[in-house]
């Protein structure tokens, strides 16, 4: 109720009331759009570093990784109370839409959400359903979701935006079963003797065993 009115006092002042709205990116493109939009939205970047410390040393230089998709985390109000409708309805429509797997992608759809200058292209990663409001049958009458978004590039804006051009970019690399310095030397270097430079750029005394799982950095040599 408290909603409806405030929708008519804002046309009555000629204010365009603009909703927060979740599309499907594909086929039918359904979406779904809040009743009540959100007091605040937050945006994470994060980037990740390899943790590898060499044997025998007090310490560790931070190399880089990737950048790991950006996330955004939602609090949505449902409100089951006036003229809203069910709230157990409203959740599931919003399932429909961002949670539940697409038979013909056999993935949950790709989702857009749009709300002012915010346009976020991803897909759903969590969704926690909290329900505050109940009736005498108890029945909810007002839920709380939280939920998260994980971004998603297309490939040719990602590598534009990546500009991994550099010939003096360092490298990193996992270690496998079988690995061994001369090995990555020669795969990178197109020479087997360029070890000793891979062996003193990460602080290995070692050369014989290399531990699987740990990184590796191919940094620019010189030849």
């Amino acid at each position: 109720e408290g909603g409806s009115k405030t929708k008519k006092i804002a046309q009555k002042l000629g204010i365009v009331l603009e909703k927060l709205t979740i599309t499907i990116e594909k086929g039918e493109k359904e979406s779904f759009e809040v009743l009540f939009n959100p007091e605040s939205y937050s945006l994470e970047y994060k980037n990740q570093y390899s943790k590898y410390q060499g044997i025998h040393t007090t310490g560790k230089q931070r190399n880089y990784i990737r950048s790991l998709p950006e996330g955004l985390a939602l609090k949505l109000i449902l409100d089951g109370t006036g003229f809203f409708g069910d709230v157990y309805q409203q959740v599931q429509r919003f399932l429909k839409v961002a949670y539940f797997m697409n038979g013909e992608e056999h993935e949950p759809n790709p989702l857009k959400i749009v709300w002012g200058d915010l346009i976020f292209k991803g897909y759903l990663e969590t969704a926690k359903v909290n329900y505050t409001l109940f009736n005498r049958k108890g029945q909810p009458l007002r839920a709380e979701l939280d939920v998260n978004f994980i971004g998603t590039i297309e490939d040719s804006k990602r590598v534009k935006k990546e500009n991994k051009s550099s010939p003096d970019l360092t490298h990193i690399r996992e270690v496998k079963n079988g690995d061994t310095l001369p090995l990555m030397a020669q795969e990178v270097y197109k020479d087997s003797a360029y070890y000793i430079q891979l062996a003193r750029a990460n602080n290995l005394n070692n050369l014989r065993k290399l531990k699987p799982g740990t990184t590796i950095n191919l940094p620019p040599i010189k030849k």
